[in-house]
């Protein structure tokens, strides 16, 4: 008899069981963010704004080897690389950028395609793409939408010199993946400062010649 009683109040209430959640929560506070006036803070691994990384000398971790441009489902990264130069500027060259053989040249990310899925940074070699939290994008202007690489690439911070440079005398490309560099070294300024100085040279005697 108790089962027969509870098996006609389950059909009883049966039509209205799948509202269980919404009365739950009908009578709960409303919490209303106030945006943008009051930000909450993002999760740690939070998918925002790409950044491209640097080495603790300056150097570029990009290699320019495209796989995170053709691991996006959303065809969003366009990358071209080009070939360290180490032949002094003033002969030419076009200088060092990055550890390896080869570095990002280009590198753009069409935010207006981006779906955020962080393919991208898993199908990277070096670490050298990551993303953090920033997520304010939106924009008026779709062209302003398309980041390039000054936009993507991280700020140089204490110890770092800004390229093209020599990488640290003695160490090869896999030492700097290994830790080995902590930052910009003396012989490493000292010919950033005589490359400087060289071009300057050079381009003060093209004036000459010209006048």
């Amino acid at each position: 008899m108790a089962e027969d009683k509870k098996g006609l109040l389950s059909e009883l209430f049966a039509p209205i069981a799948g509202f269980g959640v919404t009365f739950s929560t009908m009578f709960r506070k409303v919490v209303t963010e106030e945006y943008p006036e009051e930000k909450r803070p993002t999760q740690r691994r939070f998918h925002g704004r790409h950044q491209l990384n640097r080495h603790p000398d300056g150097l570029e971790k990009c290699v320019g080897c495209e796989l995170c441009a053709w691991a996006c489902p959303a065809d969003a990264i366009l990358v071209e690389g080009a070939d360290n130069d180490d032949t002094p500027l003033a002969e030419g060259g076009t200088g060092r950028f990055s550890p390896g053989e080869r570095y990002g040249r280009v590198y753009q990310i069409n935010y207006l395609r981006c779906i955020f899925c962080g393919l991208c940074i898993e199908a990277c070699p070096t670490r050298a793409l990551t993303m953090t939290n920033a997520y304010e994008l939106a924009d008026h202007n779709r062209a302003d939408l398309i980041f390039t690489k000054d936009q993507l690439l991280a700020p140089l911070q204490t110890g770092m010199l800004a390229p093209p440079h020599p990488m640290v005398e003695g160490l090869e490309e896999r030492d700097y993946y290994h830790g080995k560099v902590s930052g910009a070294t003396q012989a490493q300024r000292a010919a950033v400062d005589a490359e400087r100085a060289a071009a300057t040279r050079h381009t003060e005697d093209t004036v000459e010649e010209v006048h």
